[in-house]
């Protein structure tokens, strides 16, 4: 029998009320291809299959990977891949499918893989994820709070995202210190924010949050800049060098971009994150 382990964040879901919210949330039909991350034991698994889901479930824990196995052998549409996820290219594995992601995350990857997931998103028409409710917090925030920072603006620019309902520690085993939200994602077919480079647009969303304290002015010289040609790139967007990155809109945010790329076209290159 599986136990939970520790170092992989696992918390298994006990509760199948919830179940049946998280699919009616990602509006799991017939025939839908569903990728699945961190399935446990199997409950949430279950019901994507009941509601007529083919899910693709990839799962690290070798012992939960053979009672999933067993489980569902007799489902024709089940398939479970021993993996990383952080290592897996989704849009090989998609091969030309486009998946509805449908998961209770484990904790200790659910900022990265959201990251991954938002990165290769031509893979996903929606992703239907369970968080811990402060990072479910933090992807749905609003400029000028505490909890809006790069992943927000990422979620934001490329999906609408939304906290749809909580859940609590107690329908978990074992039991978290902390409550969880399920959040849904779904992908625009175009940006909110037109982007010319989406890497720059990367690199100057997480300069500005990388010293949340610091100006503009300041925090922007991590880019490699002088203050001149940051006081220059902001002029230009109309956008004031006194002001903290956690106040920018995703509409300033690919000002600021398209400014800095324009303005020092010849001086400024922005590598991949």
């Amino acid at each position: 029998m599986a136990h939970p382990k520790k170092r992989l964040g696992q918390h298994f879901l006990t509760d199948r009320n919830i179940v049946r919210r998280i699919i009616s949330v990602a509006g799991i039909r017939e025939g839908d291809s569903v990728l699945e991350v961190g399935p446990g034991k199997g409950i949430l698994t279950q019901g994507l299959l009941s509601a007529g889901g083919r899910v693709t479930a990839i799962e690290l824990d070798p012992a939960l990977v053979h009672t999933l196995k067993e489980r569902f052998a007799s489902f024709k549409g089940f398939e479970v891949i021993r993996a990383d996820a952080l290592k897996v290219s989704f849009l090989e594995l998609a091969g030309g499918r486009v998946f509805k992601v449908v998961s209770n995350l484990p904790y200790n990857i659910s900022g990265p893989i959201t990251a991954k997931f938002i990165e290769e998103r031509a893979a996903f028409s929606s992703l239907t994820l369970m968080f811990q409710k402060e990072v479910a917090m933090r992807l749905t925030a609003t400029p000028g709070t505490k909890d809006y920072g790069g992943l927000s603006v990422f979620s934001q620019v490329w999906a609408d995202v939304k906290r749809e309902f909580d859940v609590s520690r107690n329908v978990f085993s074992p039991r978290p210190k902390v409550d969880s939200s399920v959040v849904s994602f779904k992908f625009l077919s175009v940006p909110r924010v037109a982007i010319n480079d989406e890497a720059a647009f990367k690199k100057v969303v997480k300069a500005a949050f990388g010293t949340r304290r610091k100006t503009l002015l300041n925090s922007l010289k991590t880019l490699g800049l002088s203050r001149e040609e940051i006081e220059r790139a902001l002029k230009k967007t109309g956008i004031d060098p006194q002001r903290r990155g956690e106040t920018l809109t995703t509409a300033e945010f690919g000002r600021l971009t398209e400014g800095l790329h324009a303005h020092l076209r010849a001086s400024l290159t922005f590598p991949l994150p």
